[in-house]
């Protein structure tokens, strides 16, 4: 009896520490989805790179990622490869929402010049 209610209660606590884990991996899916996106509706790795935050996945996004709630919501800057280490302005400011699960619903709020 004893050894059932210590592995039920290892299985439950294996279940509550669960949640924290998926949510993180749900926000490094979700920030790939998102920049993977940028990328291809503005030409591609030959002709855009993302923020440097874009690439930040031990942080979900750092800077960019402006939301959590009902899903993740980013908003990045991009322009040409070596943009940002030549000190170039952007060219382009894209806002992404992606689903909670980080991966089955992809929309673009906004792909332009920055606002």
């Amino acid at each position: 009896m004893k050894r059932l209610f210590l592995l039920s209660l290892g299985f439950a606590f294996a279940l509550l520490s669960a949640g924290p884990a998926m949510a993180f991996k749900d926000g490094m899916r979700a920030l790939n989805a998102a920049r993977m996106r940028a990328e291809s509706i503005n030409g591609g790795l030959s002709q855009y790179r993302a923020d440097k935050c874009m690439y930040s996945t031990g942080t979900r996004g750092g800077q960019c990622l402006v939301s959590d709630t009902d899903g993740f919501i980013f908003i990045f800057y991009g322009g040409e490869p070596g943009w940002q280490e030549t000190a170039t302005p952007p060219s382009i400011e894209t806002e992404i929402h992606v689903s909670e699960d980080g991966q089955s619903s992809v929309e673009v709020i906004y792909n332009g010049i920055p606002r």
